[in-house]
């Protein structure tokens, strides 16, 4: 980071600005300093204005409207997202975002906190940037809001606060501290005129300043100066038209424009395709031209001139005053000319964030201006954008299976790195319509979405590609074929059976990804999608196997049939181990092994299941692997009531995750942990694990919040600290929607009513077991969780027994016997319900006597699970 020069007064006034108003918009042309000025500003007035941080949203990369609020999610961390393979416990525990937009959960993320967005570089997006500024500020007493633009937003209450130029004393305070770094020995003192007049000429635009310092590798300020006046005669004398901050821009770039020779101009042009820069190989393949066979020999790559503009510079020929390209570009003169503009300060070098390969990246307005260039060469453009799209594709496409292997963490920074370069190249085919290369980049980017739960991610691109192509799932249905080839393994374009199939995954893509509070799953719209689904494939198909086909596992498991599930994921496990598929049969016994342990009246051994998944996945180096395989065996154990080795279990899974950098599933092993330690009786460290996980939750994503919340109110309520485990319950309803799956709204309302009983509000209790066991007699739910409708005829035991009276005993009694039946093979009851199982037959033996006791308790487990619900 350079030195910030001058702008003390600036950071001051700001200050006040942001004392008397909440939306504060510093505003001048791009190059004036708003960015640095907003960011040094924030830092001078933090202190304990804002306790909840002070957050940078770039906007400057996002070239669509609808992505603002989102980029304001991702600066804040708060991205919604979905781990493959939750257990059903967990699924019981946690819940959906729902179907509001991103600037619906950037409010509610923003509600009840205080804290500073700063919104940098709104211009491009301006009707968004203002309407998220407005929403902020109407919903979010607590936000203010530092922006920068170059034009106002228009909302009601700004402060506008322009970003004058540099006074002359700091403007060349500023050349002297850029001059100096540029040229040894600089000092603006030996020519003090052509200084001061480089600083007004240039209107002490900072940008502009800093580029003119570049120069004085070169240059002397006087050579410079001169130079300068030509620029501005002609520019702030043209068209009035044009505004004159774009006069002032356009005069510093086009200098520095006019400055390249033909290659530096075509490599400078195209280099502003990319986002987010580059490393050298994509710049090579990107910026050079299809055909190499002009490359100049000799010592071109060093320099960065081609043989052609030598020729040109040596009759005194210069490229016309906006020419983009006067020679091919060969892919030896790239990093030469690379080079070549990174010493003329218009590329910006640095390591990449691991500090290895150098990235190169434009500055701003230089990016724009490229563009503009670009854009005016016409074919030039779009076969710059046509190679970007290729080189990204197979870099993506090819990485893609060393996601499933020793190599994860490194690929999968690699596309991290890389990722605003896919979303642009995926942008690109979706508005051409390129089927084929759309299809290809979903389908090679469909598991880094899974493992880094970028949900939305998932959900948006599936949909767009889904959208440009027909849905093999509509009716008349044909049964899918064996499909043995995958998207991946070639690039496009695609034909035949492997087209179709790639259809059939992106629109499988598009039901996991849902949102949840805008769907309804027993709709008749979304059962026949499932039911179609279900009707395509069969069990024993190899692309059932692998990702994305597997997921239609899903589709089966909406449908709430446990015959046909249990038959599925068996032939899925047996197909992917005759057809020797590794990786997919570690993930089919992981799958297995979850739903093993939370059904214990299925024929199998869970952790048996997890035990072969761990260790193909050792064998294959795959961390997220073994962090699921781990976790599936650590839940088979608590199933058991092996807490201790279950809570070893998830430790070691956390370590899987930790080094592969999924911060999500980390959060989520925790709180299963946590769980597993409430029932080991370590409570107090449970619960200190959980407190220090949600406020870092609420920056990773939501998926391990809501069951660190349902923890947290088991906890408490067990401690007696019932106001407190209500506060979480009401967090829990506040932040999320329960309406897409009934069983989460089972579970919400069984444990208000478990609360309630805690409190001697027993029936209240009643009334919340009465609304809970419509829910979890759902068939998702059953399939899922068979044991939640037993465990709240406990509940409702337990509140009979509390209300008391010869009647309610026996009611309880015979509740109590209908519990013990009703439950499935093999269940093991947690803590909470081994107590309340004492506290009921304690109460109502004391009421009925034991022969009494056991009458009625006899009478209760002859009940159906109606006729015991009747009781409730």
């Amino acid at each position: 980071m350079t030195t910030f020069v001058g702008r003390e007064d600036d950071i001051r006034v700001i200050g006040e600005d942001l004392a008397r108003a909440r939306l504060v918009t510093l505003l001048g042309p791009g190059g004036a300093g708003k960015t640095r000025l907003s960011q040094e500003a924030a830092e001078a007035h933090a202190g304990g204005a804002w306790p909840d941080g002070v957050w940078l949203v770039e906007l400057a990369p996002v070239d669509d409207p609808e992505d603002v609020a989102e980029a304001a999610l991702a600066a804040l961390g708060a991205r919604e997202t979905k781990l493959r393979g939750a257990s059903a416990e967990e699924l019981r525990a946690l819940t959906d975002r729902g179907g509001d937009t991103s600037l619906d959960r950037l409010a509610e993320h923003c509600a009840r906190r205080r804290l500073l967005l700063v919104l940098d570089n709104c211009e491009h997006v301006i009707g968004a940037a203002a309407d998220l500024a407005d929403r902020i500020l109407t919903h979010c007493p607590g936000v203010q809001i530092l922006a920068t633009s170059r034009e106002p937003l228009g909302v009601r209450g700004e402060a506008l606060r322009p970003v004058d130029p540099l006074p002359d004393p700091v403007a060349l305070r500023l050349l002297q501290d850029r001059g100096s770094a540029a040229r040894a020995g600089f000092s603006v003192d030996a020519d003090p005129a052509a200084a001061i007049e480089i600083c007004r000429r240039l209107d002490g635009m900072p940008l502009a300043i800093e580029l003119a310092a570049a120069r004085l590798r070169l240059l002397t300020p006087r050579q410079i100066a001169d130079r300068l006046d030509d620029r501005f005669r002609l520019l702030t004398g043209g068209s009035r038209t044009v505004l004159p901050r774009q006069q002032t821009l356009r005069a510093v770039v086009d200098w520095s424009w006019d400055l390249l020779d033909a290659s530096e101009r075509a490599v400078l042009g195209r280099l502003s395709v990319f986002a987010g820069g580059c490393d050298l190989e994509a710049a090579e393949a990107v910026c050079a031209d299809e055909t190499d066979g002009t490359a100049a020999t000799g010592g071109t790559a060093a320099t960065g001139r081609t043989a052609a503009t030598a020729g040109a510079e040596a009759t005194g020929a210069r490229p016309g005053p906006r020419a983009v390209r006067a020679a091919p570009v060969a892919t030896v003169d790239v990093a030469g000319l690379l080079g070549s503009l990174v010493d003329k300060s218009l590329v910006v070098a640095a390591p990449d964030a691991a500090g290895g390969a150098m990235r190169y990246r434009l500055l701003e307005t230089v990016a724009e201006y490229a563009a503009e260039r670009l854009t005016e060469a016409g074919e030039d453009r779009g076969a710059t954008e046509r190679r970007h799209l290729t080189h990204y594709r197979e870099l993506v496409r090819t990485i893609e299976p060393q996601l499933r292997g020793h190599g994860q963490r490194a690929a999968a920074d690699r596309i991290s790195t890389e990722y605003e370069n896919l979303r642009t190249a995926l942008r690109r085919a979706v508005a051409a319509r390129d089927v084929g290369e759309v299809l290809c980049l979903v389908h090679s980017l469909v598991w880094y979405w899974q493992m880094h739960d970028l949900r939305g991610e998932l959900r948006h691109w599936s949909g767009a590609a889904a959208a440009l192509g027909p849905d093999p799932f509509a009716p008349p249905v044909a049964a899918a074929p064996p499909v043995y080839e995958q998207v991946v393994d070639a690039p496009p374009p695609y034909e035949g059976e492997l087209l179709t199939e790639a259809w059939r995954g992106v629109r499988i893509m598009c039901m996991i990804a849902r949102d949840q509070s805008d769907i309804n799953w027993s709709s008749p719209e979304v059962r026949a999608q499932v039911e179609a689904m279900i009707a395509t494939y069969r069990p024993g198909l190899p692309q059932t196997c692998r990702v994305p086909g597997v997921m239609w596992i899903y589709a089966v498991m909406i449908a709430g049939d446990p015959v046909l599930l249990r038959d599925v994921i068996q032939e899925t496990v047996e197909t992917a181990r005759g057809l020797g598929y590794r990786w997919e049969l570690a993930s089919a016994l992981q799958l297995r092994a979850n739903v093993l342990a939370n059904r214990a009246d299925w024929a199998g051994d869970a952790a048996r299941d997890a035990e072969e998944s761990l260790a193909i996945f050792r064998e294959l180096g795959d961390d997220w692997g073994c962090a699921e395989a781990l976790s599936a065996r650590a839940e088979a154990l608590e199933k058991g009531g092996r807490y201790a080795l279950a809570a070893q279990d998830f430790r070691a899974a956390i370590d899987h995750a930790r080094r592969l950098g999924a911060k999500a599933q980390v959060m989520v092993l925790q709180v299963r942990m946590a769980g597993t330690l409430v029932e080991d009786g370590h409570i107090e460290e449970a619960e200190e694990i959980l407190d220090a996980l949600l406020p870092g939750a609420e920056h990773i994503g939501n998926e391990a919040r809501p069951a660190a919340r349902m923890f947290l109110a088991g906890i408490y309520g067990r401690t007696g600290r019932i106001a407190e485990a209500r506060a979480q319950l009401q967090a829990l309803r506040d932040d999320f929607s329960f309406g897409a799956y009934a069983i989460f709204d089972g579970f919400l309302l069984g444990t208000m009513a478990w609360l309630d009983n805690q409190e001697g509000k027993y029936e209240d209790a009643l009334v919340m077991v009465r609304q809970a066991m419509e829910s979890v007699r759902d068939p998702l739910a059953l399939l899922i969780a068979p044991q939640l409708p037993a465990v709240y005829l406990l509940t409702a035991a337990v509140a009979h027994a509390g209300i008391g009276g010869p009647h309610r005993a026996y009611e309880a009694a015979r509740l109590i016997g209908a519990y013990r039946a009703l439950l499935p093979p093999r269940h093991f009851p947690v803590t909470i319900e081994r107590d309340d199982v004492e506290r009921a037959e304690r109460l109502v033996r004391a009421a009925l006597g034991d022969a009494g006791y056991e009458e009625a308790y006899g009478e209760g487990g002859g009940l159906s699970l109606e006729e015991a619900t009747a009781l409730v």
